[in-house]
């Protein structure tokens, strides 16, 4: 359904994207491949999000990281745009500590709690996976965006002024 969901949210001046759950068995560039071949994004669109919340156990953590790194450098490189990581936090300090990571914006899961745990920079925080919304049938996720919507403008595809500048974590 993405590509019929995706028209009708943009039709109705919702914020778009997509997100790529990385998987543990396939490397990241297979995975990175994969996601532009049937990915698209326009002017406005959030950044790609990779959902990484596994380590295979074939890998060691530093083969992980590698594997990672891979697919957010080659979806940047297409897309021009850093990809947003979203993981918990408790994976984030596992696995993803290095500062190398840093220049990536996070979106933080941490349910059904008051505040975010985690530290570090996030822009995102999911917050429940249990929200309801008039006209939605079942559970939907909830999340609060850490800025500005003119922030959040600035984080969308082709409205990065400046790749150095990090005032979007402010």
């Amino acid at each position: 359904y993405f590509r019929t969901d995706y028209a009708a949210a943009r039709a109705q001046g919702i914020k778009c994207g997509a997100y790529h759950f990385f998987s543990t068995r396939t490397p990241g560039a297979k995975q990175a491949r994969h996601f532009l071949k049937y990915s698209t994004f326009r002017k406005g669109d959030l950044p790609p999000v990779l959902d990484v919340e596994r380590k295979p156990k074939t890998q060691t953590t530093e083969e992980f990281k590698e594997s990672v790194l891979t697919w957010l450098r080659l979806v940047e490189r297409h897309y021009g745009v850093k990809p947003i990581i979203y993981t918990y936090y408790k994976f984030k300090m596992a696995y993803l500590s290095d500062s190398v990571f840093d220049a990536y914006p996070y979106w933080i899961a941490h349910y059904y709690v008051d505040k975010v745990e985690y530290k570090g920079k996030w822009k995102f925080w999911q917050h429940t996976d249990c929200g309801r919304l008039p006209g939605i049938k079942g559970y939907v996720d909830f999340d609060i965006y850490n800025g500005s919507y003119y922030d959040l403008l600035r984080l969308t595809i082709g409205n990065q002024d400046d790749e150095e500048d990090d005032s979007w974590y402010d």
